[in-house]
């Protein structure tokens, strides 16, 4: 709050954007109360990261708490030794003649002692700060760091969900400045040790005072209060507009998206379109500001005429002899003080109850929890695969869609095959990979695989077993070799392995024309880093299969940035090098489906033909009126 000799407050204000701040709140208060239990899993949470700094924070704080009443006695004393002492007459003339006398050494010790106590405080406040800063960026990192292995539990349907991602951005925001709820809480246990120290030595003199001091702060915590829940409102129906910003930041300052801005002159356009939305969320929380402003300016306007008037009634007390001088100071001071305490108090408690309505977006989303499951007992992925993969009766849809992406899907993968997948777009081709690889589970149907349901095995079993390669893979920002690596992380440092990998996939030539090999940095992001053209990157992600030496390996539009010439390279290399292993491939190119022993024909979701390439030229059906199609384009 606001304050004149003592203390003030704050508060918000309306609805959509600007003006319409809601002066109701849209939540329900029982289910705004039920987040304060996050303030203990804070606390615990935080605990966990190191249980040293927290005794020590808090031990701290226990002894700076006692200082300011302490001091306040400690003036008393003197106060009224000075004037007893003016009493008494003067001993002598010179400095020498009181210290001779032995009258000053009460006052010297008196004053030795506060020294003492107002030195120590302001180390004390020290350490805390370093203490609190040491332990909020400890436990930064390790929130951090549970939102990252969360998140990497979580389903992929979460990630193709704009609820989720909404989700993910407000837990985001709060990982890095939560930890600052629990400074605040044990300041305000400190703030509640000094207060009921100064209010004991208040209701010995004058207990009217502690009456008095109701009716300062009563308005003004309430305003504090609802004000906090506003701004928190604000703050989470914005996530949408929120993300968009930081979408537009991204792409509008992004060494990928740079090319297409300046070919199609976007910069004016992303620029004005950020411009709106932040003036528009700007123009929300700058009336929010104001609101608040005059509203708690108001309220911290009567604490200080209540101040005023405690202040009036010690004055007229000392003046009719019930008080000392010491007692005037050591009242007034504590009144004022013990006022902006109790402010601090209940103000802070309302913030923190503010607070802990932002830790419900953290920890919310700490209780999504993912949906594809490992069984009570999984059994153990076939090595080596004997019979092969089949789809049988599958059916799929994705969550919050009520249209089948594929259904009534069946087809056998034998052993030792390569099969390619062929369709249009929206046949249900990278479905087919997700389901392979447990990303989602089927609606309908299963997939077995040696005749188990994928369901019966661990995850982890089938992903490592099972490597697949998108078109739109990571190009991370990480060396040559880790970008390799990655494919089977637990071998990343077998250096032969993932030269192998390279060399199987011909990225092992591109890697060795790089200042570094394959140490060297790789992308834009980071100083000294080299980028790699598209198709250079592409033989890279191809060797990342390589690298995983999977026993069914799932290759989704892997060339689609290598020439003819080098395309047919790769394929021809790894029909040779697949030899024994199965193998499913996604491609729109005919001259690679081609090279596979068979080739399935998709459309709605559903198998339409399959065969090899002769035999579904021969039936001229929708293979070969695609294939015609194609070949029509190079002639």
């Amino acid at each position: 709050m606001a304050r004149g000799p003592m203390g003030g407050g704050g508060r918000p204000g309306g609805g959509r954007y600007g003006a319409d701040i809601p002066d109701a709140l849209p939540f329900d208060k029982g289910a705004r109360l039920k987040t304060i239990r996050h303030l203990g899993r804070l606390f615990a949470q935080m605990w966990r990261t190191s249980p040293g700094l927290m005794s020590l924070s808090i031990g701290l704080r226990v002894v700076v708490a006692v200082q300011p009443p302490l001091v306040l006695l400690l003036t008393k004393l003197i106060i009224d030794e000075v004037v007893r002492q003016g009493t008494l007459g003067s001993p002598g003339p010179e400095p020498a003649d009181w210290l001779a006398s032995g009258r000053l050494n009460w006052l010297a010790l008196l004053l030795g002692v506060e020294l003492v106590l107002v030195l120590a405080r302001d180390g004390f406040n020290r350490a805390i700060g370093v203490v609190d800063a040491i332990l909020g960026e400890s436990h930064s990192n390790a929130v951090s760091l549970e939102l990252m292995r969360h998140a990497s539990r979580l389903d992929l349907k979460h990630f193709e969900q704009a609820e989720y991602q909404d989700s993910l951005e407000r837990a985001r925001r709060q990982a890095a400045s939560r930890s600052t709820v629990i400074s605040q809480l044990f300041g305000q246990g400190q703030a509640v040790i000094t207060a009921v120290a100064l209010a004991a030595g208040l209701f010995v003199y004058a207990p009217l005072l502690i009456a008095l001091l109701a009716v300062s702060l009563a308005p003004a915590v309430w305003g504090e209060f609802r004000f906090n829940r506003l701004a928190y409102w604000i703050s989470h129906n914005r996530s949408p507009e929120r993300r968009q910003l930081q979408y537009l930041r991204e792409i509008g300052a992004s060494a990928d998206s740079a090319k297409e801005i300046k070919l199609f002159g976007l910069g004016d356009f992303l620029s004005d379109r950020f411009r709106t939305l932040s003036a528009q969320i700007l123009a929300e929380n700058t009336a929010l500001s104001i609101r608040r402003a005059w509203q708690t300016g108001a309220l911290a306007a009567l604490s200080t005429l209540t101040y005023y008037a405690a202040y009036a009634y010690i004055v007229w007390r000392t003046l009719h002899g019930e008080f000392t001088i010491g007692d005037l100071v050591f009242l007034a001071t504590s009144f004022n003080q013990l006022n902006g305490y109790l402010q601090q108090i209940l103000i802070g408690f309302t913030q923190i109850a503010g607070q802990s309505l932002y830790l419900d977006d953290l920890f919310s989303f700490f209780e999504i929890a993912p949906t594809i499951l490992d069984p009570a007992e999984p059994k153990p992925f076939p090595v080596p695969l004997r019979q092969g993969i089949v789809f049988d009766n599958v059916g799929f849809r994705y969550p919050g869609s009520e249209r089948w992406a594929v259904r009534n899907l069946s087809f056998t993968v034998p052993a030792g095959e390569t099969l390619a997948l062929v369709g249009e777009n929206g046949a249900g081709k990278t479905t087919i990979v997700k389901l392979m690889t447990r990303l989602y589970d089927p609606d309908e149907g299963r997939v077995l695989v040696d005749g188990t349901d994928l369901k019966d095995f661990a995850t982890a079993d089938v992903r490592t077993h099972v490597g697949a390669i998108f078109q739109d893979f990571l190009r991370y920002s990480f060396s040559a070799a880790d970008n390799i690596g990655v494919g089977r992380i637990e071998a990343a440092g077998d250096r032969a392995r993932v030269v192998s990998a390279a060399t199987q996939s011909l990225a092992d030539a591109a890697i060795r024309k790089l200042p570094e090999g394959y140490d060297q940095m790789l992308g834009r992001t980071f100083q000294k880093g080299q980028d790699l053209s598209g198709g250079e990157w592409q033989k890279l992600a191809i060797a990342r299969a390589y690298m995983r030496e999977a026993e069914i390996i799932i290759l989704d539009e892997p060339t689609a940035a290598l020439d003819a010439r080098a395309e047919a390279e790769v394929f021809t290399r790894f029909k040779n090098l697949a030899e024994g292993t199965t193998a499913v491939l996604i491609s729109h190119r005919f001259s690679t489906v081609r090279m596979a022993d068979r080739i399935v024909v998709l459309a709605d979701g559903k198998v339409e033909e399959q065969g090899t390439h002769a035999e579904l030229m021969q039936n001229g059906g929708r293979y070969a009126e695609l294939f015609e199609l194609q070949a029509a384009g190079y002639r």
